[in-house]
């Protein structure tokens, strides 16, 4: 039986493919393994895969999660797990990437820097581009998102690159 998660919530399976020596698709290896709380506190994550760049190199036999990466990963992509535990919230933050979140389970608010907020549901998915945010959890449950991160150049606001403010949880 696989350990649980310090949010609580089931470890996530992730299962790799590849190519075997004459090319047929190959179950590469598979896992349950659990999210760790981050030293803020917020949330637990998981780190699933990274790409050392964009577009991926499928050539590239390097397991995804032994490559080091922060919250992106310049050059590349990251896929992570994050369970953002009850009554909780990131810090603001802004990053160059485009970021795909996927509520996988609960919901999430998210918050822009003026003050706009949206609950975002399970099953919903946010696309965010650029933009300066945090996350909060309102609820008495766990959200579980899977958030997909892609490096992108900055945004350009009056000709000028506005400026990234990561916040590292490794």
């Amino acid at each position: 039986m696989s350990e649980m998660t310090d949010s609580g919530l089931p470890p996530v399976q992730r299962v790799v493919t590849g190519h075997d020596a004459n090319g047929r698709a190959i179950f590469k290896s598979e896992d349950e393994t659990p999210t760790r709380l981050i030293p803020s506190g917020d949330a637990a994550m998981l780190l699933v895969w990274t790409t050392a760049t964009v577009p991926a190199d499928n050539n590239d036999e390097t397991d995804g999660r032994e490559r080091e990466a922060g919250v992106t990963l310049e050059g590349g992509s990251v896929i992570r797990i994050v369970d953002m535990l009850p009554g909780k919230e990131s810090p603001m933050h802004r990053t160059n990437s485009i970021d795909y979140g996927i509520v996988l389970e609960g919901e999430i608010e998210l918050e822009l820097d003026d003050g706009a907020k949206r609950t975002v549901r399970q099953g919903g998915i946010i696309v965010q581009r650029g933009t300066i945010h945090l996350w909060r959890n309102t609820t008495d449950k766990v959200c579980r998102i899977a958030f997909i991160l892609i490096e992108a150049p900055a945004y350009l606001h009056n000709g000028q690159p506005l400026v990234e403010d990561r916040p590292e949880h490794k």
